[in-house]
């Protein structure tokens, strides 16, 4: 079978199953583990064998850079700390953990092979932390830290990789060495994506409103960023992310508003497939895995990845509850400046280590022989415990994690919706205060000025009658719900017109994209209040 046909099949298959996974509402990335898993044992089947670097170039820039782009900068800055401490400290932790229980309980498995499998598995995943999170109802501050971690700690796993690969292969290893070169190459790959950073908002500037082009440079940036970092022989993981955090906030110098809603388009399908292809094609591994399992028996081989799978998990939960409260016990200023997270909160936070491809990549990335021409010591099992460890964080945590979440109570912070209200009408209320301002005095005409303004006087009535509900702990007018929905049903009566117009030939194509994008746009922001109102009254109830 062609290549081209199996890729084909496969994102067809992350389609259907994303829609079955919507059914059974579970995330989706657990059904395509699931899903890949299965197929993988189907007889007769050609073999998909997933190649590191194929993931390390064509998947792991884009998704690294889009979650970037999606994190919230200013919360990823108040939470620095505990991000800082779950990236460096816990994959150290996790690291040296799981190094020495390897070297006690696996035959002949040394301690730099063990440092090997700590750094291989120690990094929760940001496309799986991010993909499985998505649709909880969990406080922002949960999903910042879970990001955040999960963007830095690739870069802290790959240097500890890079050096226990060292070791192996050299027989020598200096942790003072080591140790000053982490630094230096964490501080260069920063630097670099700043830089890379600053040259494509230049580049933005230039191409000017071209909205094709302003897509494509999106798509190509995440890629330049890693390929220069790694060809440095930096970090190409923490240059991308650091690429996309500081042009995230600067969207305004890189967009207009119609080449902005045309990328994110773009980029929400693209992330979608290769979210899809990355973990179908995680489970589709197993097979070719246990086929090379040399040396070991498939029961040994499952009892060692279950016991390393237990260390990572349990590692996790002992290390965020000390991270979590003995730093605000040590410092006041931290007291002062970071609200006390609930028990419950640090609860699922240790819950939600899922391993993805990160780790799958680095275990592929493994030589088949030493320098002598010996095989690589443990090669095989490395990379079967790697996959039970993703199968086991993703699947059994992920599938558990919304249960947790409902039974210790841990619910969206309401705060936050409000003051996403207040914010829309404080909007509304500056464009008024504009709009008398400086056209007031007969610069346009009157029954233009009344339109302009009634239309926003009816949004801020809108959600001062949501404000006044909230404060007295009332239902929100029925007004105010009648009258979204009567604009919906008004949508779709201009809709339907469209519609007739196109199919009688008597519409031109763009001309018809164009009305039914601004169709769309109105009634996708009618919806967005709708929700949030209906998410405000089952907070409260």
């Amino acid at each position: 079978m062609h290549p081209i046909e199996i890729v084909t099949g496969l994102l067809g298959l992350t389609t259907l199953m994303t829609v079955v996974a919507r059914w059974v509402q579970i995330s989706y990335p657990i059904l395509l583990v699931i899903v890949g898993l299965l197929i993988g044992w189907i007889p007769g089947l050609p073999p998909v064998i997933l190649s590191p670097d194929a993931v390390f170039l064509i998947f792991l820039p884009p998704l690294l850079y889009a979650a970037a782009w999606q994190i919230d900068n200013v919360e990823l800055k108040l939470y620095s700390r505990p991000v800082s401490l779950l990236a460096v400290g816990l994959v150290l932790f996790t690291s040296t953990v799981v190094a020495f229980v390897a070297h006690i309980y696996i035959p002949g498995f040394s301690l730099a092979q063990g440092y090997l499998l700590g750094a291989i598995i120690s990094p929760p995943d940001a496309v799986a932390a991010s993909s499985v999170m998505r649709g909880l109802t969990i406080p922002k501050r949960i999903t910042t830290v879970l990001e955040g971690e999960s963007l830095v700690n690739d870069a802290t796993s790959l240097i500890i990789y890079r050096y226990g690969l060292a070791a192996i292969l050299t027989n020598q290893f200096g942790l003072w060495e080591a140790s000053l070169q982490f630094v230096g190459i964490a501080l260069a790959s920063v630097a670099l994506g700043l830089a890379i950073g600053w040259i494509i908002i230049r580049v933005h500037k230039i191409v000017g409103q071209d909205r094709i082009s302003s897509t494509a440079i999106t798509l190509l940036t995440p890629y330049s960023s890693y390929l220069i970092a790694e060809n440095l022989h930096i970090s190409g993981v923490l240059s991308v992310v650091t690429t996309g955090l500081f042009l995230s906030v600067r969207t305004d110098q890189l967009f207009t508003h119609q080449s902005r809603l045309q990328t994110n388009s773009v980029w929400e399908v693209v992330i979608f497939l290769l979210n899809g292809l990355v973990f179908v094609l995680i489970g589709l591994q197993l097979p070719s895995i246990v086929a090379d399992l040399n040396g070991y028996t498939l029961p040994e081989a499952v009892n060692y990845a279950l016991l390393i799978s237990l260390v990572a998990i349990l590692c996790r939960l002992i290390w965020v509850f000390p991270g979590a409260y003995v730093p605000r016990w040590l410092s006041k200023g931290i007291r002062k400046r970071e609200e006390r997270p609930t028990w419950q909160q640090i609860a699922v936070l240790g819950w939600a280590g899922m391993r993805g491809v990160v780790s799958l990549a680095s275990a592929l990335a493994l030589p088949n022989l030493l320098p002598n021409g010996t095989p690589f010591p443990g090669r095989d099992l490395i990379l079967f415990i790697t996959f039970i460890v993703i199968f086991c964080t993703l699947v059994i945590q992920g599938l558990t994690l919304p249960l947790l979440i409902e039974g210790l109570k841990v619910k969206e912070d309401i705060d936050e919706k409000r003051e996403e209200l207040r914010l829309r009408r404080n909007m509304a209320l500056e464009a008024i205060t504009y709009l008398e301002a400086n056209h007031s005095a007969g610069s346009v005409h009157d029954d233009v000025l009344n339109y302009v303004k009634n239309a926003y006087e009816l949004r801020i009535n809108e959600l001062n009658g949501t404000l006044r509900a909230q404060n007295q702990h009332e239902r929100p007018a029925e007004l105010y719900q009648q009258a979204v929905q009567l604009q919906l049903e008004l949508i779709t009566v201009e809709r339907d017109v469209l519609i007739g117009l196109r199919k009688g030939s008597l519409l031109d194509g763009e001309i018809f994209r164009n009305l039914e994008q601004e169709l769309d746009l109105e009634a996708a922001r009618l919806s967005l209040v709708r929700q949030m109102e209906d998410s405000l009254e089952s907070g409260k109830t």
